[in-house]
């Protein structure tokens, strides 16, 4: 395919609305063609070859250019593996708009491009994916009847095929000429992603400058994974159109991938030199295992009786007792909460080098008290999310100690149900005073985000793990903790409040939180004496960053036995064994 590098500037939108952006490829300013080009956001001029090594970002200032679709799909795809399809698709005027047609032939002349989206297959770093990829220069992108078209036929064609789909979005919005059919075409899309996920298939929709109206409002957000480009204008309704209904000024940002991220709307911003590697790391990861509906296990892994693993684990439990110092409950409380102790980005980044984030609820912002992502644990792809405390004040400060909101129990819940679409195990990791308790985490339904958790981890579809690495506090760790066997550091505890709340309510004196937490039966021993949990994992005498290691080592290999125990588990067998191990108590 030709490399093209003629392209707009970035940073017009502010001024504009979505049906003002759809006359940008003749009265807004562009790039032009020759030997040089000047960044609209600096004034630097650049060679154009300069620019083209660059990636089509400002070397001086780091703003992002507008690409073509044909290069776009050069820097993504494998070489020579894209192969077009419905190249040429006829147009239509379905409301019979005077000179319509006249301007379609007039930009299929000038872009050589058929219509506003090219659509095809190709590989990504050696896995086949279905590629659709916008294009501004054809009437802004506006979603017209063949634009829905081709993106529909593209993924009934992934669907048909059992293949991923990845969508560049870049759209001034609904195309004005083709009126209420335009529409239409935002259901049409939508209704053909929910056919390709129902089939248990991967879509990445990746957000580039600028994705607005209709098609923000359908597949654009509909991705598993959402992804966008460093400053990119994302939105519904144009900042002006914005600015005109509300009388007041736009925060410096507004709309931007920065400000979608902080709310919790994509999942990662994605540098352009990176988005190849990206996105094939996130292919490799999503190859469909499944589950094959059999029982059983891996006959190098046997799988251990409820009571012979509680023999062994409390054998395990007397061992430790005659090697180190005898720790009161009280003792354990201190060390839990010890400041060297290490975190959930820890323990993650020891035991799933791989690991890649995601962020946001999907509705109102990214808690960073919850990290979630997928990594892989030899070889087959989990969902790990952790409850993340920070390593110093202002990270705490960042995370909120480590005391999720509403947001970040719904991030969870998103992963979770995300796992089990893609039939991979999910990795908990436990560690928190609490759920959050403020006005905010109220008015947004603090209860009922812990209390969906519970609902719908009771029946997920895949197995669960659960591990408390210091703290598992009340309902705040619980919602992160139905799951198929609970796990549990040595010095870990777990207990329905603090043991000052515990010598506060009971006692009214919370200076007796020692003896409270004698009483509580919190530690781990005793949650494996009450079968709580199946499994304690021995400490190091002092477990900090320099010791992760003998902990994180004894891990990463029964985790491994545990991915393999379950991973030709039957689904319905997952669920009545998680609701046995919870009717009991």
């Amino acid at each position: 395919m030709e490399l093209r590098y003629f392209f707009k500037k970035t940073q017009t939108p502010e001024d504009q609305n979505p049906d003002e952006l759809q006359t940008q490829e003749q009265n807004g300013p562009s790039a032009p063609q020759g030997l040089f080009h000047k960044c609209g956001s600096c004034g630097e001029t650049i060679f154009s070859e300069e620019l083209r090594k660059n990636d089509f970002i400002c070397p001086t200032c780091g703003a992002y250019f507008r690409m073509y679709a044909g290069t776009r799909i050069e820097d993504v795809a494998d070489r020579d593996t894209f192969e077009e399809w419905d190249r040429v698709m006829p147009s239509a005027n379905p409301l019979g708009t005077p000179g319509y047609e006249d301007k379609i032939r007039r930009l299929s002349e000038k872009t050589q491009l058929n219509e506003a989206v090219i659509t095809g297959k190709c590989l990504i770093g050696g896995h086949p994916a279905v590629l659709c990829v916008m294009d501004c220069r054809f009437m802004m992108a506006s979603m017209g009847s063949v634009v829905g078209e081709k993106i529909t036929r593209a993924v009934e064609r992934a669907t048909e095929s059992g293949l991923p789909v990845i969508i560049f979005t870049a759209s001034g919005g609904a195309r004005m000429q083709e009126g209420i059919v335009s529409l239409m075409q935002m259901a049409k899309t939508s209704a053909a992603l929910k056919l390709h996920s129902d089939a248990g298939l991967l879509y990445i929709s990746v957000l580039t400058d600028p994705t607005t109206g209709g098609v923000t409002a359908s597949f654009a957000m509909l991705g598993d994974i959402i992804l966008a480009e460093p400053g990119a204008l994302i939105g519904f309704a144009g900042p002006r159109v914005i600015e005109q209904t509300i009388g007041q000024k736009l925060p410096e940002g507004f709309q931007r991938s920065e400000f979608l991220l902080e709310h919790g709307f994509v999942d990662d911003i994605v540098a352009r030199p990176e988005m190849k590697n990206y996105l094939t790391r996130v292919l490799s990861m999503h190859r469909r295992p499944g589950l094959s509906g059999k029982t059983g296990s891996n006959p190098e892994t046997p799988v251990v009786s409820d009571a012979s693993r509680h023999s062994a684990c409390a054998a395990t439990s007397s061992d430790r007792s005659r090697k180190k110092p005898a720790l009161s409950a009280w003792d354990k409380v201190t060390v839990s909460r010890g400041k060297d102790r290490p975190v959930a980005e820890d323990y993650i980044s020891s035991m799933f080098p791989d690991f890649i984030e995601f962020h946001g609820d999907r509705l109102v912002r990214d808690d960073k008290a919850i990290m979630a992502g997928i990594a892989t644990v030899d070889g087959q792809p989990v969902t790990v999310i952790a409850e993340s405390k920070g390593h110093d004040t202002n990270e705490n400060i960042a995370r909120s100690f480590g005391m999720p909101s509403p947001d970040g129990y719904r991030k969870a819940l998103r992963l979770m149900h995300q796992a089990e679409k893609f039939a991979r195990p999910v990795i908990c990791i436990v560690d928190t005073p609490g759920a959050y308790c403020g006005l905010e985490a109220e008015e947004r339904g603090q209860g009922e985000a812990i209390a969906r958790n519970l609902f719908e981890m009771s029946t997920l579809k895949v197995p669960i793990l659960s591990i408390v690495i210091s703290e598992a506090g009340s309902g705040g760790a619980l919602a992160l903790a139905v799951s198929d066997q609970v796990w549990m550091l040595e010095n870990a505890i777990y207990a329905i409040l603090s043991p000052e709340g515990y010598a506060s309510i009971l006692w009214k004196d919370s200076k007796r939180a020692s003896e409270a937490a004698s009483e509580m039966k919190l530690t781990a021993d005793d949650m494996l004496s009450l079968r709580i949990i199946d499994r304690v994992i021995s400490e190091p005498e002092v477990l900090n960053i320099k010791s992760i290691g003998d902990v994180t080592s004894q891990l990463s290999e029964q985790i491994k036995g545990f991915v393999a125990d379950n991973k030709d588990c039957d689904a319905a067998k997952i669920c009545t064994e998680r609701y046995q191990r919870f009717r009991k108590f």
